[in-house]
């Protein structure tokens, strides 16, 4: 099980989304990191051929996808950024939908509409309508319609957008569990939730790839480089300048501060354990 992306265009108008795009999947969890605009729900997108590229190519063990059409398509389940349910539906009837227009036969739909239900912990409100749903309960039916056929890809596109610390806990759980004989790839803003679900990692920015490989591989890259400091207000304001600064905590007449770069002078700089938030600044993966 393979999913190659080689040298992916995409343009509009004289915008270029994604500019030679090029990495492998295989079976695991796979972080899509980089800030708004970076062309992640472009590329999400193409490989779920709900879009099309300018140039370039993604293959399936071996196959065009685009050539493959439904063939591919059965094989893959998709939740978009700005995913929707049906309101009037219920949970049952709108997972039935789904597996009609997904093509599963319809001796096999009953029993596998209750399998996902109970997969994503949904099966005490099947009969409820999902105008009803909290924001935690659609994500969860978003990812039950996109299993129900069983895909053998899963691309998840801002899948815990929205919820509390509970649900992303419990929705966490759920992906973790489908890693196991998947390809899945999810984008996310939140650093940490991919630090804890995904074993590998494809950075991009501005349209480019900046970094694909194992995700505690590409912490690594930025050990002996993350400190920690408490500094007056008046030396905040020049380290905020000079390095790239992770997080802040006031305290009182003091700041204590937390950057990645070189040892601040003037300061007592304590090194810090790594984490990819402190990657994704290093990297330059936001404005700071």
């Amino acid at each position: 099980m393979e999913l190659q992306v080689e040298q992916l265009y995409k343009s509009y108008g004289k915008k270029e989304a994604l500019q030679d795009v090029s990495f492998t999947l295989k079976k695991g969890i796979y972080g899509l990191l980089g800030e708004n605009g970076a062309g992640k729900s472009t590329l999400m997108r193409i490989m779920s051929t709900v879009d099309f590229p300018t140039k370039g190519m993604i293959r399936y063990d071996g196959e065009n996808i685009f050539t493959l059409d439904e063939k591919y398509r059965g094989k893959i389940g998709y939740m978009p950024q700005n995913y929707s349910v049906y309101p009037g539906f219920t949970a049952k009837d709108f997972l039935e939908y789904m597996g009609v227009l997904k093509g599963i036969p319809k001796e096999k739909l009953k029993s596998r509409i209750a399998e996902v239900l109970e997969f994503v912990n949904l099966s005490d409100v099947a009969g409820k309508k999902v105008k009803t749903f909290s924001g935690g309960m659609k994500r969860r039916i978003g990812i039950a319609q996109a299993i129900i056929n069983e895909p053998e890809i899963l691309i998840l596109d801002e899948p815990t957008a929205g919820l509390d610390p509970t649900e992303r806990i419990r929705f966490s759980n759920i992906i973790s569990d489908m890693g196991k004989d998947k390809i899945v790839l999810l984008s996310t803003h939140i650093v940490s939730d991919i630090e804890a679900i995904a074993n590998n990692l494809v950075v991009v920015k501005k349209g480019t790839v900046l970094k694909t490989g194992n995700v505690d591989e590409i912490i690594q890259i930025v050990k002996g480089r993350v400190w920690e400091t408490v500094v007056s207000h008046e030396v905040y304001q020049k380290l905020r300048v000079e390095r790239a600064v992770i997080h802040l905590k006031q305290m009182g007449k003091e700041v204590q501060v937390r950057f990645v770069g070189e040892q601040y002078p003037g300061a007592e700089n304590r090194e810090a354990e790594p984490t990819l938030e402190d990657y994704y600044i290093f990297a330059g993966g936001v404005n700071v």
